[in-house]
């Protein structure tokens, strides 16, 4: 393991994982070993982790002074790690404990912040905090889980003289939104892997001045994550939602089902969200309680271009689109809900699903009126949403649509493919089972769509039928259908073809 001098002369020891930029990492516990972070649910795919083992934890060695375990005092571990490491500024990530030394960090070293991740952590660094009582109350989530009446004696016999690590052991349970083996393993390895010793001194007298760190924090341009656990007893979601007020630039995030470890409660989904936090080109907007995902680029004051992917497909589809229109239009790449950055919801996909949301994201930020380029499912649905609300879309290119007649012969229950996907799988039996039998109403009603529309078909090579897009086309007021002959995905086979005809459309 690398390791580097910090300003007492103490060596500590990290390790990395992943690949892309670094992300610094601070352990919770207080005073674990960061290897119970893992690779933070997949995160390791997006950034490179720097897993800080805190002094006297894991490879770091013991400080000659033991006050020093004290969490203010390893602020200056975290800058003597920045400046090993050549970072100007960082992206920096604390859990739980951890989040306090992170917070503190960001207090005193606002300029050397790029981005700031906290993790249900307790903010004992801001003043927030919870009593016994409301711990409690917020535990009885778990109160129907088969464990729970063992683990709730076991904890009810703790009090102030119990050690800190047999009050962990018992409140384990209560940490995860699953009690299955994997989350066992994890709570005993952890615990194995704390420093108990020093744990105590971690929040010990004087470590904290939250008056103090609030002021200092008046000075921190960098954005912040505050995510919690729908399930979290501490910090509940509420107390996160305290904690994240407090900062000059933050949003909160809730993962549901979720407790104290949440990537280990659903990796993917916390994999998502902090990754879509971290890239400085992505952006998120909450609509009928989804986050949304999306990429936005050209001038601020330029005319609005939406673009929406097909199925299975996210925001990056199009990338080189985007950098052409961006020269003269704001463009908004979005991940529908289930794809790339955004929020899974099993059981709400559909294209009525994504015709709403499509009509709820112009809505949520002002886009009344703008032209919406979209893809496959992903035009279906918009083409849906221009006929029912025709004020909210300006323009409409419509590439490679389906068309709601029933499918002959219907699509058989398509199978999974294996290893991971960038999307949700149950998109595809749910749409599937919307084209082998379509609302009749969809085909409906296309006469009041006023948008001025371009239909764009992908030739013989495509599996929509082409003779339905003309179909489509003789039935939108005015819209005009033109084919380049690229097959079904047309906006990436032949970008430059595209991009003519979109021009030449009056974009």
């Amino acid at each position: 393991m690398p390791t580097f001098t910090t300003y007492d002369g103490t060596e500590l020891a990290y390790r990395t994982r992943g690949e892309g930029e670094p992300l610094v990492c601070l352990a919770g516990g207080p005073m674990r070993d960061a290897a119970y972070l893992g690779d933070l649910g997949g995160l390791t795919a997006h950034r490179t982790l720097v897993l800080l083992d805190a002094r006297g934890t894991g490879a770091s060695a013991e400080p000659a002074d033991p006050g020093t375990y004290r969490c203010d005092r390893q602020v200056g571990d975290v800058e003597a790690l920045r400046a090993h490491l050549g970072l100007d500024r960082m992206d920096l990530l604390g859990h739980s404990a951890g989040g306090n030394l992170a917070t503190l960090y960001a207090a005193a070293h606002p300029g050397r912040i790029r981005s700031l991740v906290l993790v249900t952590s307790a903010a004992r660094a801001l003043g927030v905090t919870s009593t016994d009582e409301e711990w409690d109350a917020a535990a009885e989530v778990f109160a129907d889980r088969p464990w729970y009446p063992e683990a709730r004696v076991a904890l009810d016999a703790t009090g102030p003289d119990t050690p800190l690590s047999r009050v962990c052991e018992v409140a384990a349970p209560f940490a995860y939104g699953r009690w299955d083996e994997a989350a066992r393993e994890h709570a005993a390895t952890s615990h194995r892997r704390t420093r108990w010793e020093a744990a105590g001194a971690y929040h010990g007298e004087g470590a904290y001045d939250p008056a103090a760190t609030r002021r200092a924090l008046a000075a921190l341009a960098a954005p912040v994550l505050v995510l919690a656990g729908e399930h979290d007893p501490g910090p509940t979601p509420a107390k996160a939602a305290e904690a994240a007020a407090l900062f000059p630039s933050a949003e909160l995030a809730v993962q549901p089902g979720a407790g104290h470890h949440p990537w280990m409660d659903d990796p993917d989904a916390f994999a998502r969200t902090v990754a879509a936090f971290l890239d400085p080109a992505v952006r998120t907007v909450t609509v009928d309680g989804v986050r949304l995902a999306h990429r936005v680029t050209g001038p601020e004051d330029a005319p609005p271009v939406v673009l929406v992917h097909g199925r299975g497909e996210n925001s990056t589809t199009w990338a080189e689109v985007a950098a052409d229109l961006a020269a003269d239009h704001r463009v908004y790449a979005l991940d529908l809900r289930g794809h790339g950055f955004s929020d899974r919801r099993p059981g709400g996909y559909g294209f009525d699903a994504f015709r709403d949301e499509i009509g709820g994201f112009l809505k949520a930020l002002g886009l009344t009126g703008a032209t919406v380029v979209a893809h496959s499912m992903g035009a279906a649905a918009a083409y849906l949403l221009a006929r029912d609300e025709p004020g909210l879309v300006g323009r409409l290119v419509l590439e490679e649509p389906p068309v709601f007649f029933p499918l002959d012969p219907p699509r058989p229950a398509a199978e999974r493919p294996e290893g991971p996907l960038g999307f949700d799988w149950e998109i595809v039996p749910a749409t599937d089972a919307q084209l082998n039998d379509p609302d009749p109403d969809w085909r409906d009603r296309l006469a009041s769509i006023t948008a001025p529309t371009l239909i764009l078909a992908g030739g013989p090579t495509s599996h929509v039928p082409q003779d339905r897009l003309s179909w489509l086309a003789a039935r939108i007021p005015g819209a005009r259908l033109a084919t380049i002959d690229a097959g079904h995905l047309v906006h990436t086979a032949r970008p430059d073809e595209f991009l003519s005809l979109v021009r030449e459309f009056g974009l």
